[in-house]
């Protein structure tokens, strides 16, 4: 049985807007503890074998300067490539910036992953409800697989009834977060909220009306 409650409770959550040369901007940043190594958890999310047992197929030039595909997802350019530190790629589009950081201390490593688009493409703060519960389901999902419960269709198992119960657990705590920040308004909200329920949790959305 998936843990819910303490899955949501271990991934820390952040939006805000900011501005740079390009224009005003959105980003919305996740971090979570893994008991693993740094060099440990850079190899899980950058070995395309690794990396399928737990997300999705990768394929790619995966050098700096090279790009990267993820099976039926997004891909991109790799901007910056230090391992086991710091991968910064765009994600599905040239503006579309996702920042991959691991802080290790021993056995234990923090990764941070920041995503950053135009507001032209977040409209408000509420975008972060388009990708935030996405990216908490991938950080659970490489938690399940540290614990060796690996999925024998990590693909089917981000389909599951169960991670869909994730998911709007998360787009709950996304809700309260963004509210939080005073990015977005209350109809903003929850018009970003109701999409992203039939993204991430479409079995459920009819449990909710």
């Amino acid at each position: 049985m998936l843990d819910i409650a303490n899955h949501l409770k271990a991934i820390h959550r952040e939006v805000r807007r900011g501005t740079t040369t390009g224009g005003e901007t959105v980003t919305v940043l996740v971090r979570r503890r893994y008991d693993a190594t740094a060099e440990d958890v850079w190899d899980a999310v950058t070995d395309p074998a690794r990396v399928r047992r737990w997300f999705l197929p990768l394929t790619g030039d995966l050098r700096e300067g090279g790009s990267f595909q993820l099976e039926g997802n997004a891909g991109g350019d790799i901007l910056t490539c230090d391992p086991p530190r710091l991968l910064k790629v765009t994600f599905g589009g040239p503006t579309s910036v996702v920042q991959v950081r691991l802080a290790g201390d021993g056995d234990s490593t923090e990764l941070e992953l920041e995503h950053t688009v135009p507001i032209e493409i977040a409209q408000s703060g509420a975008g972060a409800l388009f990708v935030g519960p996405g990216w908490d389901s991938a950080l659970m999902a490489l938690a399940q697989y540290f614990a060796g419960e690996i999925a024998e269709d990590p693909v089917a198992a981000a389909n599951s009834r169960e991670v869909q119960e994730f998911c709007a657990g998360s787009v709950t705590e996304w809700s309260t977060v963004v509210e939080d920040s005073g990015t977005a308004t209350a109809e903003e909200i929850a018009g970003a909220a109701q999409i992203s329920m039939a993204q991430f949790a479409p079995d459920l959305t009819g449990d909710t009306e």
